[in-house]
């Protein structure tokens, strides 16, 4: 019988582990005839007691598994660890808030049989979403369509089915900068998706704020778009044609006028412009220069300290 394996990164998840285990349990036995499941939890540094319930579950359950980093790595740590330790002929990633809903499994997995090799889940809705960030996520997969060749699909959760070969992809991208969300799509294949109305977490709080999400994308810009570049290269190309007009209008009013304080006000001004412009465009090849600098040093994503 084919495997499946269930990648869980866990950030301060102490509250939602069995009742994920619970629910994914419950869609295991209505699938015991067609998959065999494995599940492949991530403790990304946490501060609670999320590795002791991941101890505890690992001992109550055998296919339950689980790896505990040394410190916290981030998200794209948990989830590139997770695939590399699973060993399943099909692969999906879920998070242990239940906001993915395990149910979806059993029409993912008919899709699959269809012929498709990803099937993703993506929200049909936001709710419950502070407005704000609502607004911010769909201007940001307007935008990063726009710029960018790799198509993100707006509302796609990193909830997806997906076989050995799409997962064997994925791995073979090496760089230290991921960007999950991209990858996915990115590497390509036949992909399906299912749309589900957005759940709640059924315990505990986020770890993502605001600003956390806002600087995730930003990544996202920076790892799958040159366009920001070539703005900074536009900017400064265009603050360069100004401050040539500015040199020329300064020469020719000595010539004919004779020199004036007046107007000192409105040349600081431009003079204050010109270096804003220009250190915006610094700040944005420094972006990608950090990224190359930390490629380069070739540190490992994530360090495991315990395995279970």
């Amino acid at each position: 019988m084919k495997t499946l394996a269930i990648v869980v990164p866990c950030y301060n998840e102490e509250e939602t582990i069995h009742p994920f285990l619970e629910a994914c349990q419950a869609v295991e036995r209505q699938m015991a005839n067609q998959l065999t499941f494995n599940y492949y939890f991530v403790n990304d540094g946490s501060k609670d007691r999320t590795l002791e319930v991941l101890r505890q579950v690992s001992k109550q359950f055998e296919n339950v598994h689980y790896l505990s980093f040394s410190r916290n790595f981030g998200k794209e740590a948990g989830l590139l660890a997770g695939l590399e330790a699973t060993q399943g002929d099909y692969v999906t990633v879920m998070d242990a808030d239940l906001q993915d809903p395990p149910e979806l499994l059993i029409e993912m997995y008919a899709k699959i049989q269809e012929g498709y090799d990803v099937v993703g889940t993506r929200r049909a809705d936001r709710k419950g979403e502070p407005p704000i960030r609502s607004l911010f996520a769909k201007a940001f997969y307007w935008l990063i369509n726009k710029v960018s060749d790799t198509e993100m699909v707006d509302g796609a959760r990193d909830f997806r089915l997906m076989t050995r070969q799409v997962v064997d992809a994925i791995l073979e991208l090496k760089e230290v900068n991921r960007f999950s969300k991209g990858l996915f799509s990115w590497v390509g294949f036949d992909v399906a998706y299912v749309s589900y109305e957005n759940r709640e977490r059924v315990a505990g709080e986020t770890s993502w704020s605001f600003w956390s999400l806002l600087s995730y994308s930003l990544d996202g810009f920076i790892n799958f778009s040159e366009v920001p570049l070539k703005l900074a290269t536009w900017a400064g190309t265009f603050s360069f044609l100004i401050s040539l007009v500015g040199i020329i209008f300064v020469i020719i009013r000595k010539l004919t006028i004779g020199g004036s304080v007046a107007g000192w006000a409105s040349l600081v001004s431009i003079i204050l412009f010109i270096g804003g412009i220009q250190l915006l465009a610094l700040g944005i090849i420094g972006h990608y220069i950090s990224k190359i600098f930390l490629e380069t040093k070739k540190r490992p994503v994530y360090i495991v300290k315990e395995k279970g």
